[in-house]
């Protein structure tokens, strides 16, 4: 079971892990999961798989294999260049109005799981996420450039902002427990 949680955690992350905090998420001890760690290393890296796990100064990341690169370069080119979704567009302008906002509350107020539209709003350049200390969990903001995108000055100059940034409904759904 342990192995199935960190594959499925090296997977969504958009950061490389120390083998220690996957212990700590985990809450097992860290000789286990290195043990594990080395297992999906062997079973991912010896085999014909598009996906590698990689290490380098002591953190663990899933990483594509590099002859799939040319093909995962052109993918993300058009993801980048592209138009975005409506459920991006919507993450994006809760960011904006609510930010900073955790993963957990901006999928509270979309009602559904955000990891891969965070992911690709990383990418952009349209959001940046950083770990608030004093909650011990990462939040995401705009970015400068997404300001300077809209042609904006600050972030409080978009429409309604001061109304929209402490909406009631809103609110209401992030306190509920």
């Amino acid at each position: 079971m342990i192995k199935k949680y960190l594959e499925s955690i090296l997977f969504i992350s958009n950061k490389p892990l120390t083998a220690k905090k996957l212990a700590e998420i985990c809450g097992r001890q860290k000789a286990e999961i290195e043990t594990v760690l080395e297992s999906l290393k062997r079973e991912y890296n010896n085999s014909d798989k598009g996906i590698k796990i990689i290490e380098y100064d002591g953190k663990i990341q899933m990483a594509t294999d590099l002859e799939s690169s040319e093909i995962v370069e052109k993918f993300l080119k058009q993801e980048l260049t592209g138009e975005m979704t409506r459920p991006q567009l919507e993450t994006l302008t809760i960011i904006a109005y609510r930010g900073p906002v955790t993963k957990m509350e901006l999928e509270q107020i979309r009602g559904v799981n955000c990891s891969l539209i965070l992911r690709n709003l990383l990418i952009r350049g349209l959001a940046e996420s950083k770990l608030d200390k004093k909650i011990q969990t990462t939040v995401y903001n705009v970015t400068l450039d997404f300001v300077r995108f809209l042609g904006l000055t600050n972030i409080q100059d978009l429409p309604d902002f001061e109304r929209l940034s402490k909406h009631e409904t809103i609110e209401s759904i992030l306190s509920r427990d």
